[in-house]
């Protein structure tokens, strides 16, 4: 049976059987030609518009588009004020964008301590304020007022809007600075910038030192040189000592004025000076009472 099955198969059959395959063949790698080309166009495609995008941000965006500000550390003064301050600089394209001439005009402002500015790729530019911290204050006159002033460690006159400032009893109040005026941004000279320093040192120390003490007030002296009195807040007492004001002579100042309010009742005044102790009743001055 099998013989008479195969034996109906003839040559022409063959003939259009092989042709058939051979035509199948032939397609297979049409198909794979057309998804390998896909394939090199999309990628094509795809570097085409990376390099259009790197063309846009490295020379388009900075080239043209304003530069985006961001401003940090500002506490006193506003962005608003930072912002006009730099206006002129801020007129131009981010890549013309002059960081040098930016922190020049912001350093003119007396209570910024430091500044830097740093151009951020594409279009950011980030200015970082460092405000000066005030260790003790003073009140001046301008204008015929009286106006609150601060001072840094360095020695440097600089008012600022934050009112908790005059509340803060950790700041101390230092008047008698021979000033004529109000220059803001004024710095004093060596001498009593080394007060200012010493206070400061003080002001880090656990004990509030200065949260007893209503005022300092500086005498200077002809020759140069300077005397301190300070207000004690819960005594009526007065306490002169020289100008080198340390954490010992405070200590001195505390112990001292218990003794007298045990030892004497209309005591006005105590004088550290001079490395002994004596102290003035509102009539007269006492012999000395401590060495």
């Amino acid at each position: 049976m099998s013989d008479s099955v195969y034996s109906n198969i003839t040559f022409e059959d063959l003939e259009d059987f092989n042709k058939y395959m051979n035509r199948r063949e032939e397609k297979v790698p049409v198909k794979k030609d057309k998804k390998v080309l896909f394939l090199k166009l999309f990628v094509i495609v795809m570097v085409a518009v990376l390099l259009v995008e790197a063309l846009l941000y490295t020379t388009i965006v900075p080239g043209l588009s304003p530069a985006k500000i961001e401003v940090f550390g500002n506490e006193s003064i506003s962005t608003r004020s930072v912002m006009e301050l730099i206006a002129d600089v801020n007129n131009q394209t981010w890549a013309k964008f002059d960081t040098a001439e930016a922190v020049q005009k912001l350093s003119y402002i007396p209570c910024i301590e430091s500044v830097s500015v740093e151009k951020t790729f594409p279009d950011k530019v980030l200015i970082n304020i460092t405000e000066r911290t005030p260790v003790a204050k003073t009140v001046l006159i301008e204008d015929g007022k009286s106006v609150s002033v601060q001072i840094d460690k360095n020695g440097v006159l600089f008012k600022q809007s934050n009112s908790t400032v005059l509340s803060d009893s950790s700041i101390p109040l230092v008047t008698g600075i021979p000033l004529e005026s109000l220059q803001d941004g004024t710095r004093l000279s060596s001498k009593y910038r080394i007060l200012m320093d010493r206070i400061a040192d003080i002001s880090v120390l656990p004990q509030n030192y200065f949260a007893a003490i209503s005022e300092i007030k500086i005498l200077p002296k002809d020759y140069g040189n300077y005397e301190l009195v300070l207000y004690p807040i819960n005594s009526r007492v007065r306490v002169l000592t020289d100008s080198l004001l340390t954490r010992e002579t405070l200590d001195y100042m505390i112990v001292t004025l218990d003794v007298v309010k045990k030892v004497e009742y209309d005591v006005s005044e105590v004088d550290l000076r001079y490395g002994s102790v004596s102290y003035r009743k509102k009539q007269f001055l006492t012999d000395t009472i401590a060495e």
